[in-house]
């Protein structure tokens, strides 16, 4: 079992920045693909970013490309999504999710473990 406690959401402006932080325990961190999802009111959740277990690759989906950079740090246990030019478009509720497949989160097929979730509100 892996447990993973996401922090750092809030309400932003518009082109603002936040960073995410997400704590994981249990099972050797290092061994999982780390990544994020999100789920906006009335949407299905979508693939945000992931990266790989040693932190050598990392993955986006197109809509956050440029502006948001995933990373971790296995020492601490954490993984990281650091998100700016915020865009009201980017207001939903953040998932930090770990896999042993980082194909399964970048094919948007879910994840073995989730957190419990964290806001993030763009105002325009």
């Amino acid at each position: 079992q892996v447990q993973l406690v996401e922090s750092g959401g809030g309400l932003v402006q518009a082109g603002g920045s936040l960073r995410l932080s997400c704590a994981a325990s249990g099972r050797t961190f290092s061994y999982y693909a780390m990544g994020w999802f999100r789920q906006a009111p009335g949407k299905e959740r979508e693939f945000v970013a992931a990266v790989s277990w040693r932190g050598g690759r990392t993955y986006y989906v197109d809509s956050v490309k440029g502006r948001f950079t995933i990373s971790r740090d296995n020492a601490k246990n954490t993984v990281y999504l650091q998100m700016n030019s915020l865009k009201p478009e980017d207001t939903a509720v953040y998932y930090c999710a770990a896999d042993d497949s980082i194909g399964t989160m970048t094919s948007n097929l879910g994840s073995d473990y989730w957190g419990q979730g964290t806001q993030v509100t763009v105002s325009s």
